[in-house]
């Protein structure tokens, strides 16, 4: 056995996935590489380009396979489907019927992918499992906590997506492309003379909705779903009623187009109340707002948050953060208050945490409000 251990790549046959193994295969770990099948193509509609894309096509599996033969390390095809669509895909079509915008890809990552590649793991006696995500994972000892961090690359850091993640995964996860700009692991890839993976795009679809079309899956997924919700009022902020919906789980916080309103002026989707099918619109300072309450939390670099203390706040992916204020005010509850009022935070995404680039915790957005709200709320519902 390899000096360094013996590591299961989870490979999705895209370029990050397979420098990944390689590295890992000259560091001298041992590499097992395992590709997930957590979609079936046959069932869904096509990409907007028309191809498979992503993990689950047939030419993905291919790919991670033929890095695999080239660099001699065995690799397998696992099928998570049943695992995956009883999680993800249920929790991604409540989220919309009560009202909120969920993130798929937090809770793949959650609960399900590391899960699955650890019991994959312990089944190949593997000591670690690693992934193409641009992170960083670090023990700090000062704390005696596994530590998640930025990416180097901060165009294409992952950390907020991998928040979730508990200390016993962390503990045997390994990312070996945080430390690297992408433009360095495409330059790698065509080193290793991975030619057909070397330029291959990155993919941005969700993979159970490759066409990008969130209307389509609710509406095939939920019978009855369109009859029962369209036609519902949109109103002002005043109560006003000033217009016809399709149905509330179309639409999100912060939407602008597709509304079909005369204003006079720009208006955007500022809540939503599944209770009444309505949809609340305003101008676009209706959409700042400087507290939130989060729930469902997971604490990474310290064990309580329970002293206020300042942080970076990013509340969707992509976003850079802002500087705000955060502490727990319950076991399961943290409140966040913003230096300034930051646009859309919006109910159903996460809240991630940072100190520097080190990610101190994350939660789903539970409610937005006032400070006095965002500190009163929790702690009654965890009296």
């Amino acid at each position: 056995m390899s000096s360094k251990g013996k590591v299961l790549v989870a490979m999705s046959g895209g370029v990050d996935s397979s420098v990944t193994a390689v590295l890992l295969k000259e560091q001298g770990y041992e590499v097992v590489g395992i590709t997930m099948k957590t979609w079936d193509y046959s069932t869904s509609a096509p990409s907007q380009s028309g191809k498979e894309v992503g993990c689950c096509s047939l030419e993905s599996m291919n790919d991670a396979r033929a890095v695999a033969m080239k660099y001699d390390f065995p690799h397998f095809i696992v099928d998570i489907r049943e695992e995956f669509g009883d999680w993800v895909i249920e929790r991604f079509t409540e989220e919309y019927l009560a009202g909120r915008t969920p993130n798929p890809c937090v809770l793949c990552n959650t609960h399900i992918k590391w899960s699955a590649l650890l019991r994959r793991a312990d089944d190949l006696d593997c000591d670690y499992i690693a992934t193409g995500h641009y992170a960083q994972v670090r023990y700090e000892e000062a704390c005696d906590r596994y530590v998640l961090s930025r990416g180097t690359d901060q165009r294409k850091d992952q950390s907020y997506a991998l928040w979730g993640l508990p200390q016993d995964h962390l503990k045997r996860s390994i990312f070996p492309l945080g430390q690297y700009e992408k433009t360095t692991i495409r330059a790698m890839a065509s080193d290793f003379g991975m030619d057909r993976v070397a330029d291959k795009p990155d993919s941005y679809e969700i993979c159970f909705i490759p066409d990008n079309n969130y209307h389509r899956f609710l509406k095939e997924r939920v019978d009855g779903l369109e009859e029962e919700v369209d036609g519902g009022p949109i109103v002002t902020s005043d109560g006003e009623k000033v217009g016809t919906h399709k149905g509330y789980p179309f639409y999100t916080i912060g939407q602008r187009r597709g509304l079909d309103l005369a204003m006079g002026y720009p208006v955007y989707v500022t809540a939503i109340d599944p209770d009444t099918n309505t949809i609340t619109v305003g101008p676009r300072e209706d959409l700042l707002q400087q507290t939130l309450v989060a729930r469902q939390l997971n604490l990474v670099k310290y064990e309580s948050l329970a002293e206020e203390r300042p942080v970076t706040a990013a509340i969707r992916y992509n976003d850079a953060g802002a500087p705000g204020l955060a502490w727990q005010t319950g076991e399961d509850a943290l409140s966040v208050a913003f230096a300034e009022p930051r646009r859309a935070i919006t109910p159903g995404q996460a809240v991630v945490l940072y100190e520097g680039d080190d990610l101190l915790a994350g939660g789903w957005i539970h409610s937005v409000g006032d400070r006095e709200k965002a500190v009163s709320e929790p702690a009654a519902a965890t009296a």
